[in-house]
């Protein structure tokens, strides 16, 4: 009597999270597997999440494909004891066990273009196939399609296709199907147009003492806290202390009800490869500038590497977004609903500024906020970005809760 085989199950998804896609295999049918290796992934709107082997054996049958939307419960393979296998079992779905090695990011990549690791020579540590590998492996793919005849005027109907224009070669066309994240990104833009009364007030903070503290204090506070003192801490303490003064600013509406939280947890806005991403420091009023830093940097690895749990994202009263690390000088940021107001950080030109009758060069940075009307007034508004604005300009009442 053969010994019974292991199912494969899509994990419990979150009450707001109907299905998942398959986004990857990292294992191929006929491939040994370990307990607790991870098998595949599975993207959502939000995270991508890791499925492991519920046991050690041989894959077998693979049902779950690549791009295939399922739910909680459903099969997506299934494994068979190891000692009960006696030769491979072809390949049903899924890329190369090649990228087992590779980063979330690479992965994912590989599954969008539909990619096999192993066709792509990997450049990385021991070989491994790296972000820059898979995108020029594309490159030259592309440079090989369009030195080829003319195609016909219509696009093939596989979900990941490159089509050259008829007559010039030079031109290219590549359709990929919009991934969960991204989007749940638009959904959530479109949502917040239309449902929220947005404005946004500007005001402009001179950082020369935070500058000057950084410089006075950041090698004795990295030796400390094993963390640098970035600028990002500065302006959580300083969000949290202007939110406690106006809780309008850290309330939602909620059917016709309006909801005041007693708590402060700040979203950061995280770019990535597959979007924009938003954990939570979740009660911010209760940390230390070394705790924010090192929650900051852990969440923007995580992001990174894929890693980012729900729990990570779920929630948060306030939102704080840095488009300065990528040189915007000035920007309107998009309220993240049900939250009523978000604080856009910019980048850090020397200006000049009058001080004391005299004309003197000083690090500006414009601020934005953008705060839903039906709930903030926007005298509120203004004297909640003021109060941010003198928090930072003077430090120290950071401190001393002044």
């Amino acid at each position: 009597m053969s010994e019974p085989s292991f199912e494969v199950l899509v994990p419990n998804l979150p009450e707001s999270v109907s299905d998942a896609t398959v986004a990857a295999w990292h294992k191929q049918a006929g491939d040994v597997v370990k307990k607790n290796e991870n098998l595949l992934d599975l993207e959502t709107d939000k995270v991508v999440l890791e499925v492991p082997a519920p046991a050690d054996g041989v894959l077998g049958e693979i049902r779950g494909k690549v791009g295939q939307r399922v739910k909680s419960g459903e099969v997506l393979a299934l494994i068979q004891p190891a000692a009960g296998v006696t030769a491979p079992i072809p390949a049903t779905a899924g890329p190369s066990c090649a990228t087992a090695t590779t980063s979330p990011a690479v992965r994912k990549l590989l599954a969008e273009h539909n990619l096999d690791a192993a066709k792509v020579s990997g450049t990385g540590k021991e070989g491994r196939v790296t972000k820059e590998d898979v995108l020029g492996y594309l490159e030259k793919e592309t440079a090989e399609l369009t030195e080829a005849p003319p195609l016909e005027d219509n696009f093939p109907a596989e979900p990941v296709s490159t089509a050259a224009h008829p007559g010039n070669n030079n031109r290219t066309e590549q359709r990929v199907p919009m991934t969960r994240l991204r989007a749940r990104i638009a959904e959530r833009l479109m949502e917040a147009q239309r449902s929220t009364a947005t404005l946004t007030t500007f005001n402009e903070v001179d950082l020369r003492r935070i500058m000057d503290l950084r410089a006075q204090y950041n090698t004795r506070f990295e030796k400390e806290h094993g963390i640098k003192l970035g600028i990002m801490s500065f302006f959580v303490k300083a969000a949290v202390e202007a939110l406690k003064r106006f809780p309008s600013a850290n309330a939602s509406i909620q059917g016709d009800d309006i909801v005041y939280h007693n708590y402060y947890d700040i979203g950061i806005a995280v770019s990535t490869d597959r979007g924009l991403v938003v954990p939570i420091l979740r009660d911010a009023d209760r940390m230390i500038f070394a705790t924010i830093e090192k929650n900051i940097s852990d969440y923007a690895k995580k992001a990174r590497e894929g890693r980012l749990t729900m729990d990570d994202l779920k929630g948060g009263t306030f939102t704080i977004t840095n488009g300065g690390i990528f040189g915007s000088l000035l920007s309107t940021p998009i309220l993240n609903p049900p939250q009523s107001t978000i604080l856009g950080m910019h980048a850090i030109k020397e200006r000049p500024i009058a001080e004391n009758g005299a004309v003197v060069i000083r690090p500006m940075m414009y601020l934005a906020l953008s705060y839903d009307h039906r709930l903030v007034d926007g005298r509120e508004a203004v004297q909640f970005l003021f109060t941010i604005k003198e928090l930072l300009e003077d430090p120290a009442r950071l401190l001393l809760h002044l």
